[in-house]
């Protein structure tokens, strides 16, 4: 066992001045038990605790940090642009640069607006597209989180298409009212809503790979459908790739399934850690957000210089793909030799680019029904165990991992014995 006095002592005192002494609600690990850890600093591919325990990173600030902790160049932008001042509240060039870099890599990118999370970037594009359509009714899908907007966060009901039911208190009824919430991968469901109510639809949203309840890979005939019926029925296709933007390759989810969305909601990556988020789509539509059009929408902080420079410092050095092809090398023989050691055990490993997914149970998930939650319960038992072993996951079983730059095979190989190990021992105990 390690030791985590400090953590522990540190997290009570913090527990007195916020709720649940913590800032979002994963980090309290109520999920897998046990005292979350309180990191003291990341290099390359690791994190130190306060008590001074080294692990290996498979969360990287939940999706950001694809080239690892402090990444020197990263670093070198950060540390220029605070000493030219970290805001100002103006336009400046860098974030007419990043956008700039961005839409010459995404075809779907002719107009981008920053703005500081993937929370504010969902809401702004959900705004935008019913003052396109001049219609109101959205369209989500079932495991899919795009955020905690009100209008977004809802579950489905019984039946087949239902309209979204609040899943947080303090969300009035009214707030969901033209939220309509569907089953992924399922297209009898999708012709069917489409059927019914896809005139009078603004837009329909999707994560570009459902990420944020398993990974949740979906076939790429299913995307074109939804495509399809969209463009079909005038309604406009927001792909939110907050944590799918740049990790998939330079063209995200959009270049992986071969669509055209209208709209990319981005965050994460385009940071380069730093707190950031983004819109944008077709300039005929962007053109109405203020202050050329009648969609207000604004932000203090957007585009803040030191977000911009790190993003730019981050993307500059993915735009030869030569990193995205090492990691999804790294990711495919990485999940490869877990899967070796666990020889044939009641587990799966879903894995699409640098991300992966540890779930128990045989068949791989395409929906949020199909996930066992007594599978989900067996990765938070032995998430305490893999901790103590010095690596680090997302401290919930419906929380998927990320592969860095400055993981190198080393570090992978013997990280895969580990989980390996633990793994196996939970299945056989289970099985």
């Amino acid at each position: 066992m390690l030791k985590t006095e400090k953590s522990r002592q540190l997290f009570e005192r913090a527990q007195q001045v916020m709720p649940g002494g913590v800032n979002s609600p994963v980090r309290a690990f109520k999920s897998v038990g046990g005292n979350p850890r309180l990191i003291e600093r990341g290099q390359g591919a690791y994190v130190w605790d306060v008590d001074g325990n080294r692990y290996l990173d498979f969360c990287c600030s939940w999706g950001p940090l694809i080239l690892g902790h402090a990444d020197p160049d990263v670093v070198e932008a950060v540390r220029t642009q605070v000493g030219r001042g970290m805001t100002f509240g103006t336009t400046t060039e860098l974030e007419y640069r990043l956008a700039d870099f961005i839409s010459s890599k995404v075809d779907a990118i002719e107009s981008i607006r920053f703005v500081s999370s993937g929370t504010e970037a969902v809401m702004s594009a959900i705004r935008l597209a019913r003052g396109f359509t001049r219609r109101d009714l959205i369209l989500k899908f079932e495991g899919c989180y795009h955020g905690h907007c009100d209008h977004l966060l809802v579950s489905a009901g019984s039946g087949l298409a239902t309209f979204g039911q609040p899943s947080s208190a303090g969300i009035p009824e009214a707030s969901t009212n033209h939220t309509a919430v569907l089953p992924l991968n399922d297209e009898d469901a999708l012709e069917q809503f489409f059927a019914e109510h896809g005139d009078r639809l603004a837009a329909a949203i999707i994560e570009g790979i459902p990420a944020n309840n398993g990974l949740l890979i979906q076939r790429h005939d299913y995307m074109r459908l939804l495509r399809s019926l969209t463009e079909r029925h005038g309604a406009l296709l927001i792909l939110d790739e907050v944590i799918t933007g740049f990790r998939l390759g330079m063209t995200g989810a959009a270049g992986y399934y071969g669509i055209t969305p209208d709209l990319i909601t981005y965050g994460k990556i385009i940071g380069g850690g730093m707190p950031v988020g983004a819109f944008g789509g077709r300039t005929e539509i962007m053109n109405l957000l203020s202050p050329l059009g009648p969609v207000y929408q604004a932000g203090t902080l957007s585009g803040n210089p030191v977000a911009m420079a790190a993003g730019l410092a981050t993307l500059e050095k993915l735009a030869d793909g030569d990193i995205h092809r090492q990691l999804e090398r790294k990711n495919r023989q990485f999940v490869g030799r877990i899967m070796a050691r666990l020889n044939g055990s009641a587990v799966n490993i879903a894995g699409v680019a640098s991300i992966y997914w540890i779930v128990f149970q045989k068949e791989l998930p395409r929906s949020s029904a199909a996930i066992d939650p007594d599978g989900i319960s067996h990765y938070n038992r032995v998430h305490g165990s893999i901790l103590d072993t010095g690596i680090y996951l997302p401290p919930s079983g419906y929380e998927v991992c990320f592969i860095s730059a400055a993981h190198d095979d080393d570090a992978l190989e013997a990280a895969a014995e580990k989980l390996g190990e633990a793994i196996s021992r939970e299945a056989h105990a289970w099985t």
